[in-house]
């Protein structure tokens, strides 16, 4: 009996330690080929980062000169007199991107409202309608906008409002439908359940719990409509005036960085790298509110 079990014993051993060790270089080979696509990844994350840190640098260090209180809430003044400022500009780009969410956000919800509740062909029509416009360079809706309403009612800020409007809609459609394909159908059946009106239940279930996607969608609609120059070419442009009636020409950030940046006197070209900051940094505020505003809904609905 001793002198069988041994081997047996010893051939079993031998067989274990093969599989260990086996087992051993597997991991080791599969712990070694994570480390090297982890670090393809930080490499590639690197990359993707270096154009944007550079040209946030380089925004920076070119317009933090121009930086100041007075440059803040001045208005422009003639080539040679100090003072020069971007005042008009920043208001001017609030009122024409309020408006233009005033225009497009109502639109926005009913359209995605829609798209949810009725869909069929229709609402595929609407839907690919949308991706095609959110592919639309956005000088083509610029020459829209001032064949619709500069060419008809004259430059002003409600054209370029129109114009940032028609930019933003596309998008809202889009994230506002994610954001109510996101509710679960139980929700809805519950509310009609218990008796209530579609509409009543698309206002207090849906709508809300939809909510923090809608928002966060909303402003990143809007951070890029702050930046777009081409369509107020078309609608505002050639204003340098502090106007606050929408039917007015009105000044603009975009605007502003585009006719300073290609003047040849260094003043006018260091207003134009201060507002390219002062834009930047617009966006940035806008797309972490969008951030800050989503987390904070998203616990409030837990």
């Amino acid at each position: 009996m001793t002198d069988v079990s041994l081997p047996l014993a010893d051939g079993g051993a031998v067989r274990r330690d093969l599989i260990r060790r086996a087992t051993g270089r597997r991991i080791w080979r599969r712990r070694r080929f994570s480390h090297v696509a982890t670090a393809l990844c930080v490499v590639a994350m690197c990359l993707s980062l270096t154009p944007l840190v550079s040209l946030l640098g380089y925004i920076v260090a070119r317009g933090l000169p121009a930086i100041s209180f007075g440059f803040l809430v001045h208005t422009p003044t003639p080539i040679g007199v100090p003072g020069n400022g971007i005042g008009n500009a920043i208001v001017g780009t609030v009122i024409i991107v309020g408006l233009a969410m005033v225009m497009a956000v109502p639109v926005g919800v009913a359209a995605a409202l829609f798209v949810v509740e009725h869909p069929g062909r229709l609402s595929g029509t609407l839907r690919f309608a949308a991706d095609v416009l959110t592919g639309t360079p956005s000088i083509a809706i610029g020459v829209f906008a001032y064949a619709v309403i500069a060419l008809n009612f004259g430059f002003s800020a409600l054209a370029g409002s129109f114009a940032l409007a028609v930019l933003m809609l596309p998008i809202m459609l889009r994230a506002n439908e994610e954001a109510m394909f996101g509710v679960p159908a139980e929700l809805w059946e519950a509310g009609l359940a218990l008796g209530s009106r579609r509409s009543r239940v698309v206002r207090s279930v849906v709508l809300r719990s939809a909510l923090p996607g809608m928002v966060t969608g909303n402003l990143l609609a809007m951070a890029r409509a702050v930046g777009e120059t081409a369509p107020l070419i078309f609608t505002i442009f050639g204003s340098q005036f502090y106007a606050l009636r929408p039917t007015a020409p009105m000044a603009a950030l975009p605007l502003t960085i585009y006719s300073d940046a290609t003047q040849p006197f260094p003043a006018a070209q260091q207003t134009a790298w201060g507002a390219a900051l002062v834009l930047v940094v617009l966006v940035v505020v806008v797309s972490a509110a969008a951030r800050v505003v989503s987390a904070r809904l998203n616990r409030k609905a837990r």
